[in-house]
């Protein structure tokens, strides 16, 4: 978020200040960081719904990794974005003014760690002396070193490697590496000549559960709640979509076609890679389990891994304040 400089005189930074908030209501445009995932989110970008409901330009960028969209909301370039919980987590560690409003995915099984076919890997154990390539503080980073301190891996005896997704595939192209902990488009490529260790659902449930979740400047938001409102509505809408008709889904369908515009995959992959994905119900976002106080919990386990790991100086004693039912809430009627 844009910060205004600080001004001698208190009414000149009051002045400012309210500049800025008007600005928010009256500009209806805004800049929306996307990543690769297979959600649908993908099908609300490609109808155009949000932006025929609500009159706003619609600015969709696209990202290679939620550190990448942090950052690019931290200097106000982008008001709204998706990432997973681990740099969500950071973000809110470092103070930074955001709101987690919707839970995109249950990652479940969407992220794995694979081994290349020779390596000699077969279990985490294994990966000791070995080259694996993951995104730093993604959650398939946060995942990979909960896994092996869990089972007794030292890390330091692991050279693990800070690729983004797309230098992952050309280094497992070129042999560079011997594991990934990655998700897709780049996990379904590389299947086919490796071993799946461990994915993100079985290592969530001893323990380190993830998400991919939307956020939004906090500020912007409470400027634009009538936006927000719709967006949520069209999220929820798709999501709806995806449940009835996601099974009957062909390479060349509509769908199909639109969700592999927006992410570079390839479409015979779409329906099998979405399979992997959970995608909450409204009542389900604002439940415990999610919103209402699982993702708060998700990212204090979250926090207390990125200290131990040097990227966050602090904990903070409570996440919820990063966390809001009130749209999901507001769309429903409530």
């Amino acid at each position: 978020m844009n910060m205004p400089r600080r001004f001698a005189l208190p009414c000149a930074a009051l002045a400012t200040a309210m500049f800025y908030g008007a600005s928010f209501a009256q500009t209806k445009e805004l800049t929306f960081a996307h990543q690769d995932m297979l959600v649908p989110l993908r099908l609300v970008m490609e109808s155009g719904e949000v932006e025929k409901a609500t009159g706003y330009k619609i600015n969709w960028r696209m990202f290679a990794g939620g550190g990448d969209v942090i950052r690019a909301m931290a200097s106000g370039d982008v008001q709204m974005g998706e990432t997973g919980s681990s740099p969500l987590t950071a973000a809110a560690s470092q103070g930074q003014d955001i709101k987690l409003f919707w839970i995109s995915a249950d990652i479940a099984d969407a992220e794995a760690l694979v081994a290349r076919n020779g390596s000699n890997i077969n279990s985490m154990k294994d990966l000791a002396g070995k080259k694996v390539a993951t995104p730093f503080v993604s959650t398939a980073h946060y995942q990979l070193m909960a896994a092996m301190k869990m089972d007794g891996v030292d890390a330091k005896s692991v050279n693990v490697m800070n690729m983004r997704p797309p230098e992952i595939a050309a280094a497992w192209e070129r042999g560079d590496i011997d594991a990934t902990f990655i998700w897709d488009p780049v996990l379904s490529k590389i299947k086919s000549n490796g071993k799946t260790i461990a994915t993100s659902g079985s290592i969530g449930k001893r323990g380190a559960p993830t998400f991919e979740g939307i956020v939004v400047n906090a500020k912007w938001a409470a400027a634009n709640e009538p936006f927000m409102i719709a967006f949520v509505k069209a999220l929820n809408r798709a999501n709806e979509e995806y449940k009835a008709t996601g099974k009957s889904w062909k390479p060349d369908s509509p769908q199909t076609r639109a969700m592999a515009k927006w992410t570079k995959a390839d479409p015979k992959d779409v329906s099998s890679v979405m399979s992997l994905y959970s995608f909450p119900t409204m009542a389900e976002q604002v439940s415990p389990t999610w919103l209402g106080g699982g993702a708060a919990k998700a990212m204090a386990g979250t926090a207390a891994f990125l200290k131990e790991q040097g990227r966050v100086q602090e904990v903070k004693p409570d996440y919820s304040a990063f966390v809001t039912t009130t749209y999901v809430d507001k769309a429903m009627g409530k």
